[in-house]
């Protein structure tokens, strides 16, 4: 089993890294945008296949880790957030779904692709309900208030 996860985490690296080249990225931050996609695949498997916490609640977990991660990236780097976000995020997106959709639309299977549609609709709503709190979260866990001025 640890073997197969090694296996998934270098997978996950290797996409997000070279999503990150096509996104044209700076290079110093493939390593760290590969470690982070990687990192929280792993954490996806973890949760989907072992933990049998259902596809929605994976997804949002995962989208939550993404985005605190690529924020703590980002500050270590000195670098927009976005490029950590968004290659990170390639190992989520719904493709084949979405591609089952279309085909079972075409071949008649109206049931099969209603099915597939749902699953789209869940996974991209989880990233992006993911997203939003993490987004809360990195904001409450880095929220400095300012000092009062004595006037």
């Amino acid at each position: 089993m640890i073997l197969h996860l090694i296996l998934e985490f270098l997978l996950a690296d290797v996409a997000t890294i070279c999503f990150g080249i096509l996104m044209n990225i700076p290079k110093k931050a493939y390593l760290p945008g590969g470690i982070i996609g990687g990192a929280v695949w792993i954490f996806y498997i973890i949760m989907y296949y072992h933990l049998h916490l259902g596809l929605a609640m994976s997804n949002l977990l995962s989208a939550i880790a993404i985005s605190i991660l690529s924020l703590m990236a980002a500050r270590r780097f000195r670098l927009p957030m976005i490029i950590f976000n968004v290659p990170a995020l390639v190992s989520f997106v719904p493709g084949g779904q979405s591609y089952q959709v279309v085909r079972n639309f075409v071949l008649g299977n109206n049931g099969a692709a209603m099915s597939y549609l749902y699953q789209v609709i869940v996974i991209a709503g989880a990233i992006t309900l993911g997203f939003g709190l993490g987004d809360v979260i990195n904001a409450a866990l880095h929220y400095r208030p300012k000092k009062w001025k004595n006037r």
